[in-house]
């Protein structure tokens, strides 16, 4: 039998199937309906008790504009790397269980696999909030796990919200919001329909917040240390609450989070979503992001706005038929804490133990305000584009700045589309891995814990390059 004449693999792609489905807000019934098969059938789909055949995925392709080779071609990025993180845990480690044997269990039991991660997530979380109890008397902030949470909400909608689109496009055509009139466009709107007037006020007066709405006196509040260009994101923010408040709250109700903060910040996210909408409007944005190679510094002169703020907007780029270049990101500050993360199905993200510091991530705050574009690949083969940039902020009276470092990238088949390709496109990849005990390559300078599964090849008498030297599987 030749290559070419070679019969599919079985793809059984159940929690991608349920995940999509979700995504697009549909049951099963309308789902099954939308693709020509019976509910029972794609409730067999979803469970992994039938493979996804050939017309199964030419319809999804059809229906939901969907990638078949992204589809079909491997394992939940994120669930594979929360397996691996969970197997190397100290309680798990025993087991050396493999990839392939994790990969086998993700793509095989799925639901099984979403169990024992969210299992481990959830002993992590009391774990770590034993150990809080024991350093603070009380009070505190929210565990761990609340934000982690939101993260994961996000992700599981690709970052990517049709509804907060199409209500923020309404409202600018109704605006003709305009870049060059947009602060007292919105501050006009806030006055005008809600009887809210906008004001700069003195950081001592502001008390530490960068915004705040004042009920009472019907004033919405800026301090004067935030840039001029932020100014009008706020104040869309604020104008997405009050006008679009029942929308995003009906949102922040599908996830069903456990805890009341989680959907709080997850309302906020929402409301930050739309202004981001709304002062960047898709089709405008979208158009000006292909024609401009998603150059962020044009982006940010074209749109004038921050370089965080079209970041993110770069990330939700996934209308169908009209989608742009898929982008992950993330925000960390020089300790290594994420603050800010949105895989969107590109690039899974260890949960703890760091990332890699081969990664230009940590390199960019030697040089803050930088780009720092950089083609790294990951030890499953996966080549990405990253650009990096370490920006800062005003911190509190009589402290530092605030310093983050912002990553967006994209898988290498992009590249060429992406203007940052063309200067990291001759020099070979950096080989990294998303933390040290998920990455398993060897000999490495910069390893600061042995992998999970792999024995330690200890000799008194021999010092490698890094602090441990690995033994045969």
């Amino acid at each position: 039998m030749t290559e070419t004449s070679k019969p599919l693999e079985k793809i059984f792609a159940g929690a991608r199937l349920r995940r999509l489905r979700r995504e697009k807000g549909l049951t099963q019934a309308e789902a099954a309906e939308a693709l020509g098969l019976s509910a029972s059938y794609l409730n067999l789909l979803e469970r992994n008790q039938r493979p996804v055949t050939a017309r199964v995925l030419l319809s999804l392709a059809e229906v939901f504009d969907l990638d078949m080779k992204s589809f079909a071609e491997g394992t939940d990025r994120q669930l594979l790397a929360d397996l691996r993180d969970a197997a190397a845990d100290p309680v798990l480690d025993s087991l050396a269980l493999d990839r392939v044997e994790l990969t086998e269990l993700a793509e095989t039991h799925p639901r099984a696999a979403e169990a024992l991660t969210q299992l481990h997530q959830a002993y992590r979380q009391q774990t770590g909030a034993a150990q809080e109890m024991m350093s603070r008397i009380s009070g505190g902030l929210p565990a761990a796990g609340v934000a982690e949470s939101v993260r994961d909400a996000l992700d599981a909608r690709r970052n990517h919200f049709p509804e907060l689109e199409e209500a923020a496009e309404t409202l600018a055509s109704e605006l003709r919001l305009d870049v060059r009139r947009r602060a007292p466009t919105l501050e006009a709107r806030l006055q005008e329909a809600h009887g809210v007037v906008v004001r700069v006020f003195e950081e001592k007066v502001m008390g530490g917040a960068r915004r705040r709405l004042d009920f009472h006196a019907r004033r919405l509040m800026l301090s004067e240390v935030m840039p001029v260009e932020s100014r009008p994101f706020h104040m869309a923010a604020s104008l997405a609450l009050l006008e679009h408040g029942e929308l995003i709250d009906r949102l922040a109700d599908q996830p069903g989070f456990a805890a009341p903060e989680a959907r709080t910040l997850y309302r906020i996210a929402l409301a930050n979503y739309t202004a981001g909408a709304l002062v960047m409007p898709y089709a405008a944005f979208a158009k000006a992001a292909v024609d401009l190679r998603y150059d962020i510094a044009r982006l940010q002169r074209r749109f004038e706005a921050g370089y965080e703020a079209v970041c993110h907007r770069l990330t939700t780029l996934q209308r169908p038929g009209a989608e742009g270049v898929p982008f992950f990101m993330v925000r960390v500050d020089p300790a290594g804490n994420v603050s800010k993360r949105y895989g969107g199905g590109v690039l899974a993200f260890a949960r703890s133990g760091g990332s890699c510091p081969k990664w230009t991530l940590h390199e960019a705050f030697r040089t803050p305000e930088r780009l720092i574009p950089q083609s790294f690949e990951l030890p499953d083969g996966t080549r990405y584009l990253s650009v990096v940039k370490a920006v800062s902020r005003p911190g509190l009276p009589g402290e530092p700045p605030v310093i983050q470092a912002i990553a967006v990238g994209c898988e290498w088949d992009h590249a060429e589309k992406v203007v940052y390709g063309d200067l990291a496109g001759g020099l070979p990849p950096a080989l990294i891995g998303l933390s040290c005990r998920l990455c398993e390559r060897s000999p490495c300078a910069h390893r600061a814990f042995p992998p999970m599964g792999r024995k330690l090849d200890i000799d008194p008498w021999r010092r490698g390059v890094g602090p441990y030297s690995l033994g045969e599987d």
